[in-house]
């Protein structure tokens, strides 16, 4: 069965139907992929789980006040001081902003600040359903307003409207994302194959599986409640690259191979594509369902991530095993100019840098698997100092955009939690109690009098700290407790303080249900693939080794090269799910093989076979996952350029170091014991290759 799917996508039929099959996809793939953009949510319900309090908090605040709306705080400053024009101004642009759609009320102010060099306006905006982005045209709007005949005097939008604006800016980089990564791609591939035609194959059905995605994913927002916000737009579209090309490069590899032993190229594709198809099926699967997994989640931007990124790595996956191949073939040997595979030709036989590394590590296998446990053990320490409470507004922006710099204005002329206070929603009857306790927590200021629509009161309450900080969210907690102590009141906080204490609740509570479900599952599906127990709890070790030393030299780097505050509250969760998920991809490639090399050799001298086999496919593979995850880190976004280096990093140690390194080490210590307890462990294991022989061992065959 498994050669007869082999040869469809190979045959000399099969090839041209398949090619018809995806141009008939992607003719109304191009039209739905466009509209993934439209069916983005990226309000508060895309991000914040439904039951979280300050969810619950805006529901029941849109009877008493304009519906979802967050203040735009409009400052102005003059180094020497304002002026009575500037004041002025400032109060006609108050006029002006009123005629701005989705603007709702009356501006507050404008006010002058105590030293005279500043001018605060606060401004409620509507925020609908298009979420940053309708934030973005409204102060675009304000900026057209407050910029003209400024005459020096310094304007900025900042608060929470701000914050919107400045990320859907942010995130605009997708485009330039999407280029990025493919010339990523096309630049490693060029610098593996030495053909400049080679790498458009490979391009262009990532291409069209990502266009497929895409439209799949925009129908099942549209129609099957999925939700897709900018976050997963751009995760996507590296992974799809990322994955896609790395299940390419072990096809297109295979396939050379092949087509040295058969003179048809249809019957080498369909050879190639049966020896490799279930380790890239295997691989995908892993993804896959460990991606899938993050359905489990609270936090809804996690939750919708999961299923949009494993449809993209099956959709990938559909791709490279069926129209890949079919272009491979429909092209012919000469896709391989100017090195073109030469039938009856034989592989040259030289000692591979992997072999050598192979050799250097069978002298004392112990010696080398426990070094480098210390060695990585020792970078994972950096966890220790991983700061993932999450990021104030300010801090998850690279460089400082004009948010950022309106945010210090403020801060140094206004007090700190002007402009952005906290909500609190409650029974009418119980307005007055619920005011006096809010009043007594420590960390709030003035508490407006409650404005009472029917039987429920919302009252507003100024913090003294920045509303973005530690110290503002910890005021949260403690309003929480003491509204919440009040009987028959129903309170609940919320405002954009309480969302981000209710985010960071929900990604540690994620974390903690999640990370041991991907483990089991993950493992799982090692002992049904390798049919044993021991090989799959040693290659989980490793992975969950590499991930921690990952995670260690990142918080290192974070901290101490970049230079970041912090990290957001959800990037443990998701650098975990990437880097275990794609880190087995490699153990899968590898063990698979020394499993096949088992029964003709024994563990150990497959052990080393299977290195000098598989090293430079793996390798290259691995560099093209690190070199698309690099590339996020374009975007002038924290969560990007943490979430892309760390992945990059910690494939490029998994791929060079724990895979070819630990692995072989631990395979050659504990020899047919890996096995145990399929039959494959009562196989006994030959004498170990001396150097000669392992430097002559052929490029991968899978026989």
């Amino acid at each position: 069965m498994l050669r007869k799917l082999a040869a469809l996508p190979s045959g000399r039929v099969g090839k041209w139907v398949v090619i018809a099959l995806w141009v008939v996809v992607l003719v109304p793939a191009l039209m739905l992929a466009g509209k993934l953009g439209d069916a983005e949510e990226n309000d508060n319900s895309a991000w914040l789980p439904g039951n979280a309090e300050s969810t619950a908090v805006v529901e029941r605040a849109q009877k008493l006040m304009p519906a979802d709306s967050v203040p735009a705080i409009v400052v102005y400053d003059r180094a020497g001081g304002v002026t009575d024009a500037d004041l002025a101004k400032a109060q006609a642009d108050a006029e002006a902003f009123q005629g701005i759609d989705n603007v709702v009320g009356r501006p507050q102010g404008p006010v002058k600040s105590q030293d005279g060099k500043a001018i605060q306006t606060i401004v409620q905006v509507h925020k609908d359903k298009s979420g940053w982005e309708g934030l973005g045209k409204v102060v675009d709007a304000m900026a057209d307003v407050g910029e003209k005949d400024a005459n020096g005097l310094g304007f900025h939008v900042a608060g929470p409207a701000g914050y919107g604006a400045d990320s859907i800016k942010a995130f605009g980089g997708g485009g330039a994302l999407t280029t990025i990564t493919a010339l990523v791609v096309v630049a490693i591939l060029l610098i593996t194959y030495r053909s400049p035609l080679l790498p458009l194959l490979p391009l262009i059905t990532v291409g069209v599986a990502l266009m497929a995605a895409e439209a799949l994913i925009y129908l099942l927002a549209e129609h099957a409640g999925l939700v897709v916000n900018k976050q997963t737009s751009f995760i996507l579209v590296v992974l799809i690259f990322g994955a896609a090309t790395d299940y390419a490069l072990l096809l297109i590899s295979r396939y050379r191979e092949e087509l040295a032993r058969h003179e048809d190229r249809h019957e080498a594709m369909a050879e190639a594509l049966y020896r490799s198809g279930p380790a890239i099926v295997a691989s995908a699967a892993t993804v896959a369902v460990s991606l899938m997994l993050l359905t489990l989640a609270v936090l809804n931007s996690t939750k919708g991530m999961g299923p949009a990124c494993a449809i993209g790595v099956l959709v990938g996956l559909l791709a490279m095993v069926t129209l890949m191949p079919a272009l491979l073939v429909a092209c012919g040997r000469w896709i391989f100019w100017p090195v073109k595979p030469v039938y009856g030709a034989e592989a040259e036989r030289k000692e591979s840098v992997w072999s050598r590394v192979g050799n250097a590590i069978s002298g004392r296998p112990r010696l080398v698997w426990a070094g480098t446990v210390l060695v990585l053990a020792a970078m994972a320490l950096g966890t220790l100092g991983l700061d993932a409470s999450g990021l104030s507004n300010k801090d998850q922006f690279t460089g400082k955009p004009q948010m950022a710099v309106g945010e210090e204005i403020r801060a140094a002329h206004f007090p700190a939690g002007s402009g952005d206070p906290v909500y609190v929603v409650a029974k009418a009857g119980a307005a007055d109690r619920v005011r006096s306790a809010l009043a007594g927590v420590s960390g709030i200021g003035a508490v407006a009098d409650p404005v009472v629509r029917g039987d429920e009161a919302v009252l507003l309450g100024q913090l003294k700290d920045e509303p973005s900080s530690e110290a503002a969210m910890r005021t949260v907690d403690r309003a929480r407790t003491a509204v919440h102590r009040i009987e028959g009141a129903d309170a609940q906080v919320g405002g954009s303080t309480a969302i981000m204490v209710d985010t960071e609740n929900a990604a540690s509570r994620d974390s903690k249900v999640i990370i041991p479900i991907v483990l089991l599952v993950v493992l799982l599906i090692l002992t049904l693939l390798l049919r044993a127990v021991v090989a799959p709890l040693l290659l989980m070790a490793t992975v969950l080794l590499s991930f921690g030393a990952a995670l260690g030299v990142s918080s290192l780097v974070f901290e101490h090269v970049f230079g970041l505050a912090g990290a957001d509250a959800s990037f443990p969760l998701l650098a975990f799910v990437f880097l275990v998920a794609l880190g087995i991809d490699y153990n899968i490639f590898l063990v698979t093989r020394v499993r096949e090399d088992t029964l003709r050799h024994g563990t150990r001298r497959a052990a080393l076979t299977g290195l000098s086999s598989t090293g430079g496919v793996i390798t290259s593979a691995g560099v093209v996952l690190a070199g698309t995850f690099a590339a996020m880190a374009s975007l002038p976004l924290v969560f990007a350029v943490e979430l892309g280096f760390a992945v990059a990093f910690g494939v490029l140690l998994d791929t060079i170091v724990v895979r070819s390194v630990l692995v072989t080490a631990l395979t050659l210590d504990v020899g047919r014991w890996m096995w145990w307890p399929s039959k494959l462990f009562r196989h006994r294991d030959d004498a170990l290759p001396s150097a000669d022989e392992t430097g002559q061992v052929p490029a991968y065959s899978g026989r």
